[in-house]
């Protein structure tokens, strides 16, 4: 049976016209789901029985199992999914000024191998389908609505996974939740991540190009790059820069370039200056990260993050620093899922 949020609007349409019943009953249906976050047909106030029945036995309507929720006293809530397959994913919603935003997953473990990311501890089993990721977005509405808190107003795919690695269903999510009928969320409010799957930019470009784009360089050289992550051993430095480029001047967004900053691997003054050459003739913006350690890698955070800073200001490098948020609730992406597989050992 598929499940309602796996439809745009436009085939819920359809599929109501195909179960006689009147075409309007869509947008009652969606007003419940997308608006007032109501998973349940039995609450649906403005149906009949009649159409609750028949909608009950053709269509599912839930969400996925939270299994774990966890608050940090900075705001931050971090969330532990259960997939129907018994597969758990993560995922946060951080309170910014501006108001509350999500960062979501995308796949069920991750085969990028960064060196310094837990999402990779698990490697990939699947992709994540379109249906599961906006059931993860909902979901974590839904627990907004219900602590009276506002929805979120911006959707970052950096949770679990590689989102290029699974561009098709993070296109079709973007899709669907900007739809005014769902949760109306403006495509320049979504981020899409990538480690560096630059192969995937064009796709972007032709379906998404009011979406923003943040690529993982985490390094300045190739020498450095390719020892922390395995993907510059595909694209190169270079040609993540080219591609960056590329994009710049077809959509005449800027770019963002990730950067967390790790003691004695990327973050010398050395690299700063390296950094500055190499994104002076780019329209860019680089988020320093401060690096949330993990006791399965043996780094740790910057102690060279003023200099850093105060080279790239030199250079007119346009920056600024993402302070570590959910530091008391396994901030790093990917270490709530871990820690979780291991309490089930």
């Amino acid at each position: 049976m598929r499940n309602i949020y796996s439809f745009t609007f436009k085939e819920f349409e359809e599929k109501v016209v195909e179960l006689n019943l009147k075409k309007f009953v869509a947008s009652q249906v969606f007003e419940w789901v997308y608006k007032q976050y109501v998973n349940n047909w039995d609450k649906m106030t403005n149906l009949s029985q009649e159409v609750k029945k028949i909608l009950s036995e053709n269509i599912s309507i839930g969400l996925l199992e939270i299994v774990e929720v966890k608050k940090d006293p900075d705001g931050t809530v971090k969330m532990l999914y259960k997939l129907e397959d018994g597969n758990v994913i993560e995922m946060a919603i951080i309170n910014f000024e501006f108001g509350w935003s999500g960062c979501c997953s995308t796949q069920i473990g991750c085969n990028m191998g960064c060196k310094f990311c837990a999402s990779g501890l698990l490697k990939k089993k699947r992709n994540l389908t379109s249906c599961e990721i906006v059931q993860e977005i909902v979901g974590a509405n839904k627990y907004l609505k219900e602590n009276n808190l506002q929805p979120m107003g911006s959707i970052s795919f950096m949770g679990i996974g590689e989102p290029f690695d699974n561009i098709e269903n993070v296109i079709a999510t973007v899709k669907l939740l900007n739809d005014k009928k769902t949760l109306n969320i403006s495509t320049r409010n979504f981020t899409l991540s990538t480690c560096g799957l630059i192969d995937k930019l064009p796709l972007i470009i032709k379906e998404l190009p009011q979406t923003n784009v943040a690529i993982s360089l985490h390094a300045p050289t190739d020498e450095i790059r390719s020892r922390i992550m395995p993907v510059n051993n595909a694209f190169n430095v270079k040609q993540v820069i080219d591609a960056a480029k590329d994009y710049t001047k077809k959509t005449r967004n800027d770019i963002t370039f990730q950067y967390a900053l790790m003691q004695g691997i990327n973050d010398s003054n050395e690299c700063a200056e390296q950094l500055s050459k190499l994104l002076k003739d780019v329209n860019c913006h680089v988020t320093l990260i401060e690096y949330n350690e993990n006791p399965e890698f043996d780094i740790h955070a910057s102690k060279n993050v003023a200099n850093f800073k105060n080279i790239l200001k030199k250079n007119n490098i346009s920056f600024s620093q993402r302070l570590k948020r959910g530091k008391d609730i396994d901030a790093a992406c990917g270490t709530m899922r871990a820690n979780y597989d291991k309490s089930k050992k």
